[in-house]
């Protein structure tokens, strides 16, 4: 399973975890409703982007 996870400086990094192993506690993240423009992507968490979009303190 992979899992992004936020680490201790606010930033997101992909995480993979094997499938015996617990995995932590998550959310699913579903679809939103604004603009493309506001939501933030994976790309976005994956290159620490998006940081300034209005949806990026929901997650």
């Amino acid at each position: 399973m992979r899992l992004v996870q936020r680490s201790d400086t606010g930033d997101f990094v992909l995480t993979q975890i094997d499938d015996d192993s617990i995995p932590p506690p998550y959310a699913i993240l579903s679809h939103t409703w604004g603009t493309n423009a506001e939501k933030v992507t994976f790309d976005d968490l994956t290159n620490n982007t998006g940081k300034d979009k209005p949806s990026y303190k929901k997650i």
